[in-house]
């Protein structure tokens, strides 16, 4: 007697079968069997003459769907069926949400088993999780198969009627989603507001104080304070503008003051004595957040890791089928009883009863149609493994320390904290100064969670003021006029925007992923220093919809229609009827674009207004272009990729037009051949060109610009030493290969090019310099391990413990993989596990570090010593080391404009694929 066991992966196949008797095969279906067809190569012969075959959907009969086993499935379907042969028994072990019971009834449909059938299901791939549902088996529950298959049809419905449509009317390889297409009009609206906003000035005070007695030994000593008032008028600050005007927001009663009205005011009151006239105390008690659901786990990996939502649910479905962590695939922040037990049995041993809160915290999901699974994403088992137990290295050891955290945090005591204001006055100037004393920790010893906002970074750090009090004199130690401009709405990055949709009710979390791949790969938008920055065919795009067909955009249509799927599953609503009333009614979409084709313009579609910009901006077969009228006739002028819809302002417009018709400009002759070199601007940003454009030089030799640098600001030198890239600077000394300096699109890097072997690459920093940069300097930037991506950026210190008193270096505690410890240049000491970081001190420090440099534990290279010790190592800065994380992730030599078109080739080529299989609607 022998069972088979279908789930969807080999990895999670691999897992179970750890876990069930000798007499039980499993084996994986690969994902789904069985799909709509992608490409009219997948139509059955019976039915392709049919005018709906194309759709995929019987739009006429009831909307039956047309399924067909796709060619690269078919070899797995008849290993199935094999396997099925030799079985008394089949299950169904696919995952627990409505695409898991899609696939299993699907196979059902296929395999057509004449054997007994079960439905297993769990959320965790452990062995008394798989135990137990193989005791607790289920049917198929066929409504929520309804629900899945009417979620299907519909994305199709929208997905290839309305796709065709901006082919005709704006470009080929466009694809429109049900929720993709709201997803990029929120993009564009928030492009248009920074394209709307103007930028206000305004300036204040900031001033450094100290008590008026110097502090005792362990006390806060110097604290800053900032303007807030003047003769009693509130100073005016970013919040009082109108982001429309760049003006002070109607009605408010502010002052706002300029830099002549700022020195002023700061020359009135030097040498003025200051006075605390008020201190105001608050006790703030903050509880942890809820363990992760799908939707928290990508906002929160984006804040943290810098992942984006699709290598989140990448990352997280493998540690899912290694028996790591739950199901990650769910809208709940529920917690089953041994979650609990578990989370708060690591929070008594590791932090001590006193950090337990004092009931175990029992969440529920507010949100109706959170149905996607039982429980939060948290630690596999009945016992939680520390990180530190799991084996796990790189980012996945990094996303669980993440969910092992949050879900540990959930149990802890709340924090309890005093929020402390301080008002001084000198003159008629008031100045407050806010401190936060940290009174106990609670969950923040384990978990701080991240924001959206970069300044709030700084939110739950301690900010100790002095002890004073009402009527003290502090001193001022300096104070200085402070100038300021508002900065336009921050532009949505991938946690953002997935929190955006889910708190409109957008879509389903489980699909964010997808969806914001689907928007970047079909170029609606391009992933900027972690921002979603629309392109201008997004623009048209959303245009051509918001004009012609404004419900399918509309967040509160869309919000609807889902809440209308979610009922489907429950039962509360028909499937035939809905689709229906959507599709084929009186203002169904066929209906509507059928009616409203006709009245498309495609040279409208094509075309983007922009505000302030006399210049038509087009979108046309390689991207979008200027088109201007002048005395002479039309002109068109390419657009740069990297020149963003909110910074196309008119000097740029001119410039590009300029450039068209005057032709580039002359920066100077090359000092040894006595030619031409030029500025120009072109689809890939500013760079230098030599020599003319003519039938024996069709491709002069060109260099871009360094990332930064300003057209204007480029000499004849420069543009010379530009052009001498890629420079050789010698030979790799271990295997005789070249090693050259160049320029690419994430910045300058040095590369050991060993032919067959390989590539390695290291980005450069500054200081070093592209130009100058030596063979010695490159073998040790190559030395350097490679940087990992989502690894961290320049860590924030636990606490720091002051200067070395023989090197001056700062010495800091830091939080490491395996717990606090303490760094001096290459040495890095571990804090004993009895040894608090709140006791620990500078003598302490010194201590550690001395035993282990008299142990041997500094590092082994005396270059990579030598390089520590650089003041260029130490001051590396966070968007240096964002670089070198691209430059690392990404392996590409970007070295030359014709690598870089023939990648725009290749993406066209694949985009141009993708759309005639018409696969645009499965990621929606």
């Amino acid at each position: 007697m022998s069972t088979l066991v279908i789930v969807e992966s080999p990895t999670k196949a691999r897992t179970i079968r750890n876990f069930l008797p000798s007499t039980y095969r499993v084996e994986a279906s690969m994902g789904h069997v069985r799909d709509l067809p992608s490409s009219a190569e997948e139509i059955p012969e019976a039915v392709k003459g049919e005018k709906w075959a194309q759709l995929g959907v019987n739009v006429e009969a009831d909307f039956e769907p047309l399924y067909v086993i796709p060619k690269d499935k078919k070899k797995i379907v008849k290993e199935l069926k094999d396997a099925l042969k030799d079985a008394t028994e089949l299950i169904l072990a696919t995952d627990e949400d409505r695409e898991g019971e899609s696939i299993s009834w699907h196979l059902l449909q296929i395999l057509k088993p004449k054997v007994p059938i079960k439905r297993m299901v769990f959320h965790e791939i452990t062995r008394e999780a798989i135990r137990d549902a193989l005791t607790h088996c289920r049917d198929i529950d066929n409504r929520v198969v309804q629900a899945q298959e009417t979620r299907r049809i519909l994305d199709r419905l929208v997905g290839y009627t309305l796709s065709p449509l901006l082919w005709k009317k704006i470009a080929w390889g466009l694809s429109a989603g049900r929720v993709q297409s709201v997803a990029v009009r929120l993009l564009v609206c928030r492009e248009r507001e920074r394209r709307a906003f103007r930028q206000g000035s305004y300036w204040d005070l900031k001033a450094t104080l100290t008590p008026p007695k110097p502090p005792a030994k362990g006390q806060a000593g110097a604290f800053d304070a900032k303007l807030v008032t003047v003769g009693n008028v509130k100073v005016a600050n970013g919040s009082d503008f109108d982001e429309n005007t760049g003006q002070i927001i109607a009605g408010r009663r502010v002052l706002l003051l300029n830099e002549d009205q700022a020195r002023a005011l700061l020359a009135r009151i030097q040498n003025k004595p200051w006075t605390v006239g008020n201190i105001e105390e608050r006790p703030v008690t903050r509880k942890p957040s809820p363990p992760f659901t799908t939707s928290t786990l990508q906002q929160e990996a984006n804040r943290k890791l810098r992942l984006g939502a699709r290598e989140t649910m990448r990352i997280a479905q493998s540690l899912y089928e290694r028996g790591f962590i739950t199901y990650m695939r769910t809208d709940s922040v529920h917690l089953s009883e041994q979650a609990i037990t578990a989370a708060r049995s690591c929070v008594q041993e590791l932090y001590g009863s006193e950090y337990l809160s004092p009931q175990p915290r029992k969440y529920t999901t507010k949100s109706k149609g959170a149905q996607e699974a039982h429980e939060a994403i948290r630690p596999a088992g009945s016992t939680f493994r520390t990180p530190q137990q799991t084996g796990l290295d790189g980012i996945d050891f990094r996303l669980y320390d993440l969910i092992w955290k949050r879900t540990v945090a959930s149990q802890m005591a709340d924090s309890r904290q005093t929020h402390v204001t301080v008002l001084t006055q000198v003159e008629d100037a008031g100045f407050r100064s806010s401190g936060k004393r940290i009174d106990f920790p609670g969950f923040l010893r384990a978990y701080v969670e991240g924001s959206d906002d970069p300044n709030a970074a700084l939110e739950d750090q301690e900010v100790i003021l002095p002890a004073l009090k009402v009527g003290d004199k502090p001193n001022c130690k300096d104070v200085g006029a402070v100038g300021h401009e508002t900065q336009p709405p921050a532009r949505y990055t991938e946690a953002s925007l997935v929190k955006m949709l889910e708190s409109e009710g957008v879509g389903r979390p489980s699909t964010y992923a997808s969806i914001i791949g689907t928007i970047v790969d079909r170029g609606y938008a391009k992933l900027i220093a972690n921002a979603l920055v629309p392109t201008f065919t997004a623009f048209a795009v959303t245009t051509l919809l918001e004009t012609h067909f404004p419900d399918l955009v509309d967040t509160g249509f869309t919000s609807r229609m889902e809440q209308t799927l979610d009922e489907i599953a429950t039962g509360e609503a028909k499937w035939l009827p809905y689709l229906q009333k959507f599709y084929t009614g009186e203002m169904g979409l066929a209906t509507q674009v059928k009616e409203q084709e006709n009245q498309i313009d495609a040279k409208v579609a094509r075309t983007v207004i922009l505000e302030n910009i006399t210049a038509k901006v087009c979108i046309g077969k390689y991207g979008a272009y200027l088109e201007s009228e002048n005395e002479e006739g039309q002109v068109k002028a390419s657009i740069p990729q990297d020149l963003t819809p909110a910074d196309l302002d008119p000097e740029k417009v001119d410039f590009l037009l300029k450039q068209k018709t005057e032709g580039p400009e002359k920066l100077g002759l090359h000092p040894d051949t006595g030619e031409p070199i030029y500025v120009l601007i072109g689809s890939y940003g500013p760079y230098v060109q030599l020599g003319d454009v003519s039938d024996t030089n069709k491709k002069p030799k060109r260099a871009s610009l360094p990332k930064g640098t300003d057209k204007d600001s480029v000499t004849v030198d420069m543009a010379v030493s530009l052009l001498t890239l890629p420079r050789l600077l010698g030979t790799h000394p271990d295997t005789g290969s070249k090693v050259q300096a160049n320029l690419g699109m994430y910045g300058p890097y040095v590369v050991h090019d060993q032919g067959k072997v390989g590539k390695d690459y290291r980005s450069i920093k500054p200081p070093d310099d592209v130009l100058t940069i030596t063979l010695d300097r490159a073998l040790e930037l190559l030395a350097q391990p490679k940087a990992v991506r989502g690894s961290s950026k320049t860590a924030t210190p636990l606490k720091e413990l002051g200067a070395h008193p023989e090197s001056g270096e700062l010495l800091n505690v830091y939080d490491g993989r395996y717990g606090p410890y303490v760094k001096h240049g290459d040495i890095n000491a571990s804090l004993s596990k009895d040894e608090s970081v709140e006791n620990f001190t500078l003598q302490k420090a010194l201590d550690l570090l001395a035993a282990k440099e008299a142990a041997g534990g500094g590092k082994s290279s005396s270059k990579s010593k030598k390089s520590t010790k650089t003041a260029a190592a130490k001051s590396e800065t966070a968007t240096e080391k964002t670089a070198a994380k691209k430059t690392t992730a990404k392996k590409t030599t970007t070295a030359a404009k014709s690598e870089t078109a023939a990648k725009k080739t290749t993406t066209a080529k694949k985009t141009a694929t993708a759309t005639k299989t018409k696969k645009e609607t499965k990621s929606s």
